[in-house]
């Protein structure tokens, strides 16, 4: 055997329930119910290799999750916060700009629209 040694998943039953009702919903976002089947078919006893080939991911993002789960549990299934690009506008200027919508009306017409905004 080459490598690192998988982590062994076990799943309590609310765990395993919450995994597969995941699954059953029809607007969950495709990442979870990704991550929520690499994690069941991980405590079905299947290695990373063999679950990468089933569902169609790296060995990589197996194993990614594989770990976060065994760590974090349910909880690190979520997406971590990325920084991103910093605001550009600031809340006092979405303040004043909501204020001016609610308390004006536009020239030569009766509201605002979308573009007039």
């Amino acid at each position: 055997m080459r490598g690192r040694a998988s982590v062994v998943i076990e799943l309590s039953e609310d765990e395993r329930g919450f995994l597969e009702a995941q699954l059953r919903r029809h607007k969950a976002a495709r990442s979870l119910s990704d991550r929520c089947r690499i994690v069941l078919r991980c405590a079905d006893g299947l290695s990373s290799k063999e679950i990468a080939a089933e569902l169609g991911h790296s060995e990589h993002t197996v194993g990614k999750w594989r770990r976060r789960f065994a760590e974090h549990r349910i909880e690190g299934l979520s997406d971590e916060y990325r920084a991103g690009r910093p605001r550009t506008v600031s809340d006092a200027q979405v303040a004043d700009v909501m204020k001016r919508t609610l308390e004006t009306t536009p020239k030569d017409a009766t509201h605002w629209s979308i573009r007039s905004l």
